[in-house]
């Protein structure tokens, strides 16, 4: 009987472990034990970061559902109790942690493979980039600051908007505490490439998984350059179709936006999009060779010091990176236009970092 009393401590001593941060133990009278060992499991250990919001809440049940996932650590200013507790309840193998908080970030980060952020706020009607800009660049500051600190050989996904800003914001941050690697750091652009793979499957009557649309440039308007030239399977577009599936990638997130009427804004698509980014990393890591993917990087494939472009990604991160390929004059005119406005977003960030704003008084 005895012993029947102690394996029972230890079962709630393990459940209480896992719904909150760990210094937190919310069953009164039970000595928290560490959560379950995943000692010679599989699996990565995986930070989001703005894990409460529209876009992290399912992301953290997509990556909660990966079997590359052995610890899940979700980190928020808001609502992470209440976002543990409800994911704890679902019988995947990840153990799901949460982190509430500035003075919880660090250990929100400590020991970890791979750091998503989706912190921020969404884009709202009327809401121009400067208007995300003023809001999401510090936000990001912060977290990289974090990063850098407690994880920096993590792999670091950038989903916070405007994309083609928070990255080189994320690169001088790291670079300022001296420990940047620009093969760990990505700009996720996958949403783009999900659009564009779907757009085009329903122009040409196919399934979405058959269609593979390179999309280079950046993350917003006119900077996203979907190379329909360069489709699978090779299809011939009238200039009309051209015209039509180039503006709807462009303008995809303004579509879902204006769908919403100031309900929201892409965030299942976009959790979609960051998980399966994320397990390619994930696979990358594990070993698995031949992982290429488009994203916004550090590189050189134009004189832009950042640039989406296909990369194959390794146990380290970025292995190669791929140069744009033959392009059409459509797809020419349309990388010489959207150089002007990425140069821009991009120094936006950088100076962010190197000459930030004065306080407000």
């Amino acid at each position: 009987m005895e012993m029947a009393n102690v394996r029972a401590q230890v079962r709630l001593a393990r459940i209480a472990s896992h719904m909150e941060a760990p210094e937190r133990n919310i069953m009164t009278g039970v000595e928290r034990e560490a959560t379950r060992a995943r000692g010679a499991a599989p699996g990565f250990k995986v930070a989001i970061l703005g894990a409460a919001g529209g876009i992290g809440q399912p992301l953290s049940l997509l990556m909660k559902m990966s079997p590359l996932v052995s610890t899940l650590h979700l980190y928020d200013v808001f609502n992470t109790p209440g976002v543990v507790a409800d994911l704890s309840h679902t019988n995947t193998s990840a153990v799901v942690r949460g982190f509430l908080g500035n003075d919880q970030l660090g250990p929100a980060l400590d020991g970890m493979d791979l750091v998503i952020i989706p912190a921020g706020v969404p884009r709202k009607p009327g809401m121009t980039r400067d208007d995300l800009f003023n809001i999401n660049a510090g936000i990001v500051r912060t977290l990289i600051e974090g990063v850098a600190k407690h994880c920096p050989r993590a792999i670091i996904n950038i989903i916070s908007n405007p994309v083609n800003s928070t990255v080189p914001i994320a690169a001088e941050v790291l670079k300022k505490a001296g420990v940047y690697d620009p093969k760990r750091l990505f700009g996720v652009t996958t949403l783009d490439v999900v659009r564009a793979n779907t757009f085009v499957a329903d122009v040409i009557g196919v399934d979405p998984k058959m269609v593979d649309v390179p999309v280079l440039g950046g993350h917003a308007g006119i900077t996203i350059l979907p190379i329909l030239s360069q489709a699978t399977p090779k299809f011939t577009f009238t200039d009309k179709e051209v015209a039509y599936l180039t503006n709807r990638i462009q303008n995809g997130g303004t579509e879902v936006v204006e769908a919403k009427k100031g309900a929201g804004s892409a965030t299942l698509s976009m959790a979609y999009a960051a998980a399966k980014f994320a397990e390619s990393c994930l696979r990358a890591l594990q070993g698995e060779s031949g992982i290429v993917e488009c994203a916004y990087v550090d590189c050189e494939v134009t004189e832009l010091p950042f640039f989406a472009t296909k990369v194959r990604i390794g146990r380290s991160g970025i292995e190669e990176i791929y140069p744009l390929g033959p392009l059409n004059a459509h797809e020419r005119e349309g990388l010489e236009k959207l150089k002007p406005e990425l140069h821009e977003s991009i120094q936006k960030g950088v100076k962010f970092v190197q000459n930030p704003p004065a306080p407000k008084s």
